[in-house]
């Protein structure tokens, strides 16, 4: 059984118990989970190793690369604050980034970079 650092607040009992299970099926070399609720860190857990070398133990600070993370974390935020208000989907980016409009991109929206439908090339190939 692997040991699971960090703290837990009791109500989320169930995610340490899934957080552990991941472990012990074998699913998991290291990782980490967080969450905060208003403000407040509620979940905070971390266990296993960072390399495949079984080195490094995971720490509460081990930095990694998220790879496609940022994409959701990104949509949830331009998400968030459309349901604000403060962000309009259907808007030209330049509005926001008005450098952006540069070379013909003045009339993509903040929507086509959420679904991927502006046409820029990520590659310069």
């Amino acid at each position: 059984m692997t040991a699971i650092q960090g703290v837990c607040d009791d109500r989320f009992g169930a995610v340490r118990e899934a957080f552990q299970q991941n472990f012990d099926a074998g699913r998991e070399l290291g990782a980490s989970f967080a969450v905060t609720v208003d403000g407040e860190p509620v979940v905070d857990l971390w266990s296993g190793f960072a390399d495949e070398a079984r080195t490094r133990p995971w720490e509460r600070d081990t930095i990694i690369n998220v790879y496609s993370t940022t994409k959701t974390m990104t949509a949830l935020c331009a998400l968030m604050l459309a349901n604000r208000g403060e962000l309009d989907l259907h808007a030209p980016v330049a509005r926001y980034w008005p450098e952006f409009a540069q070379n013909g991109k003045g009339a993509i929206e903040v929507r086509h970079l959420l679904s991927h439908s502006s046409g820029l090339s990520g590659w310069e190939q």
